[in-house]
């Protein structure tokens, strides 16, 4: 998305949401293309990797591709946020000069791997990567209806 001003171009940042491999489970499937559908016109978008990564060579892979962009994992440790906090944080996402990039899997965690990354949390429980895909997914559409005054939300 760009921002037109004086001659000038303003590109606005997007969010990407990195999955490890493709949703085995079709429920999940069909949840994270129904969401990831939603979200294309708010600049959310989504990128499946190969599922035989290991967490070093899936975190090594994306931060070589994206140099200077946020890169932000999905894990238990990792900060909470409610609906309302998640939608000032994609509103502020999408006014940085680059993409965040939030990074969800694998399977069994990131280990020390993802020690040097800001983390988000979806809560204190422990989901299946997959669900926890969706979870993801859905509180982003929801940040985007409350960003657009949607009646989706309802606190």
């Amino acid at each position: 998305m760009a921002i037109v001003a004086c001659c000038k171009v303003y590109t606005m940042g997007r969010v990407v949401v990195h999955l490890h491999g493709r949703a085995k489970n079709a429920s999940f499937r069909a949840s994270i293309s129904e969401y990831a559908n939603r979200l294309s016109s708010s600049g959310v978008t989504l990128v499946e990797h190969r599922s035989k990564t290991d967490p070093k060579k899936y975190l090594k892979e994306i931060s070589e591709k994206y140099p200077g962009h946020n890169i932000i994992l999905l894990q238990e440790s990792g900060e909470e946020l409610d609906s309302v906090q998640y939608s000032e944080r994609l509103n502020e996402w999408s006014m940085q000069r680059n993409d965040t990039h939030l990074v969800v899997g694998p399977p069994g965690g990131f280990g020390i791997e993802g020690i040097e990354y800001e983390s988000l949390s979806l809560g204190r429980i422990t989901l299946p990567h997959e669900l926890a895909a969706v979870v993801l997914l859905e509180q982003l559409y929801r940040a985007s209806t409350i960003i657009r005054g949607l009646p989706y939300h309802r606190p």
